[in-house]
């Protein structure tokens, strides 16, 4: 009787082992993912902007800070695009996007703009991210005064209009690309702290982190090794929706002359250095203009996408 009682499962089962599962947990998110129509889009666009950053020196060779005067024939400032396809004279210097006031090809800057635009969002963001995330998770799991405390110290920094305290904090550090990088991230710190707070709370009080402290786990290893993992899924999706306000943002202050300083091809440093050639050259506008709008719409677009797919009650 004992025997039967305690003979193994594979016999019970008919001696056949039990299946492996075919697909891992990485391969489902990334099947759910795919389902997602606004995420592949928007994973589409950033792809093309991440391989117009990689391959900018191909797309553009022309460097987008050399000054084309006195080395190129026929060249001229504010000269309207020039493509020879598209019927342009061929004994006429081709610019894509025509030339901008200092006599420099526009369609290389836009290019090489989205190096720094990229590079912009995912430090900034990731900057942000990281200082929030440890915020939030001491304050969440810490509860109490700790709790209290902290969290009206990110209260305090949501009470001032993100844009002016950035605006502010630029104005203190200097003005410059990695100040104002860094103003946007300091702004932004709240909002994931808050985010991975409320994760917290909520994990804290499932049933394997009972387990976990009733078999004497250490709170340090706990936070960092059951409840930490197990919140990052807000925190990405708000990551990707953010990555397109940090570069809408440090355009801003680039475009009002306090972000990115002249000569880098910053898409906003762009639009303000020329915004006085509207009706002159409207090229110079709507090149880095919509370079910056389809960045922030492929962000966005997947940010909605990861959050419908990530998103339990969602994803059936």
């Amino acid at each position: 009787m004992s025997a039967n009682v305690t003979q193994p499962t594979a016999e019970l089962l008919g001696d056949q082992p039990a299946a492996p599962r075919t697909t891992g947990l990485w391969r489902d998110t990334v099947a759910n993912i795919l389902r997602q129509r606004n995420a592949v889009v928007g994973l589409a666009i950033i792809t093309l902007l991440v391989l117009a950053a990689i391959f900018a020196d191909v797309i553009a060779p022309i460097p987008p800070n050399k000054v084309l005067l006195g080395t190129e024939a026929g060249v001229r400032k504010l000269s309207p695009p020039c493509v020879h396809l598209l019927g342009c004279p061929t004994d006429r210097p081709q610019h894509l996007l025509g030339t901008d006031t200092n006599v420099r090809d526009e369609w290389s800057r836009v290019v090489h703009g989205a190096r720094v635009s990229l590079q912009v969002g995912f430090v900034t963001v990731g900057f942000a991210i990281v200082i929030g995330m440890l915020i939030g998770a001491v304050a969440g799991y810490a509860g109490g005064v700790m709790d209290n405390g902290l969290m009206r110290l990110m209260d305090v920094v949501l009470a001032f209009p993100s844009l002016i305290l950035a605006i502010l904090i630029v104005s203190a550090l200097g003005h410059s690309l990695i100040n104002a990088q860094v103003a946007i991230g300091i702004v932004a710190i709240p909002v994931y702290a808050r985010v991975m707070r409320a994760s917290v709370l909520s994990i804290k009080e499932q049933d394997y982190v009972t387990a976990a402290r009733a078999l004497g786990a250490s709170p340090g290893s706990i936070l960092l090794r059951r409840i930490v993992p197990n919140s990052l899924t807000p925190l990405i999706v708000q990551g990707t929706l953010g990555i397109g306000g940090a570069v809408l943002e440090v355009a801003a202050l680039s475009f009002i002359g306090i972000g990115a300083q002249p000569p880098i091809a910053e898409w906003g440093s762009m639009v303000g250095l020329e915004r006085g050639q509207l009706f002159n050259a409207p090229w110079l506008i709507f090149g880095p203009g919509i370079a910056l709008s389809l960045t922030v719409f492929g962000f966005n677009l997947l940010g909605d996408g990861l959050r419908d797919a990530l998103d339990p009650r969602l994803n059936r």
